[in-house]
């Protein structure tokens, strides 16, 4: 009730244009990630059917991408799907397969992305998923290969502790092929072989974690350790703009020491 009296009054209007103002002229997250979470929550709230809540998650992804591209942030990666995930039940995690190909669908043709050249890419176990979803995402990621303005990662299929497996095993075929030394093998070398390798900045500058949680979850667990870290008491679908704005207004609060 309270949020609605002050949309109708314009309230949040006016926060937004007071936020943008206080951050506009500070350093903006070069790498932002999110970890998109509390859409079956939200749902349940609402008394609604988990993919109600996925729905509209994506629909707020859509979102998001457009207040990303107005900030100028560089590259975005999104914790959209966890390998633990596919323990959800089969019906849920069926219906999540489906939104998720009718949003690939849609960012073969979006303006958005080939007009500001954002790469598309999925990072994650993507041979775990069905087999149409991955010759979409093979497509997507083919037509938006070239582009290197700004960088869209979905992780999907996805696990920190997955990934430093998977580029472990990478590094150890190298050796057992005799191409790379267990003595050249150090922490720049290792993050060759990472899912995020092919950006020019693997480590976020902020992550963000909506729904309350606060805790990573193992995203990105190699990529983060260094990262700024913001939770907020918001649900993913309700996340508005102005939930943005103040992630970044304290993240340019924050004296980034990088382990100094």
């Amino acid at each position: 009730m309270l949020k609605t009296f002050l949309s109708v009054i314009g309230a949040y209007k006016l926060y937004e244009k007071w936020l943008w103002h206080q951050i506009k002229n500070g350093v903006k997250p070069e790498h932002m990630a999110i970890i998109l979470d509390g859409n079956r929550r939200w749902a349940s709230k609402k008394a609604l059917d988990p993919w109600f809540g996925h729905e509209k998650g994506a629909e707020k992804v859509e979102q998001l991408l457009d207040w990303c591209l107005k900030l100028g942030v560089k590259s975005i990666t999104l914790y959209a799907f966890s390998t633990e995930n596919f323990r959800r039940p089969r019906n849920e995690v069926e219906e999540i397969m489906r939104i998720t190909k009718e949003e690939f669908q849609k960012i073969l043709t979006d303006e958005r992305i080939h007009k500001n050249k954002v790469r598309v890419k999925v990072i994650g176990r993507v041979s775990l998923l069905p087999k149409t979803l991955q010759q979409l995402i093979m497509n997507v990621e083919k037509v938006t290969q070239d582009y290197d303005e700004h960088f869209l990662n979905i992780a999907f299929a996805y696990g920190g502790r997955a990934e430093i497996v998977d580029a472990a095993r990478k590094i150890a075929e190298k050796v057992n092929e005799g191409v790379l030394s267990p003595e050249k093998i150090d922490e720049q070398v290792f993050e060759r072989y990472l899912y995020t390798s092919y950006m020019p900045k693997q480590d976020p500058d902020l992550i963000i974690r909506t729904s309350g949680e606060e805790r990573l979850s193992g995203f990105l667990l190699w990529q983060s350790a260094y990262s700024e870290l913001c939770f907020l008491d918001v649900y993913w679908p309700e996340f508005r703009l102005i939930d943005l704005l103040r992630a970044v207004r304290t993240f340019q609060k924050r004296k980034r020491r990088f382990g100094r």
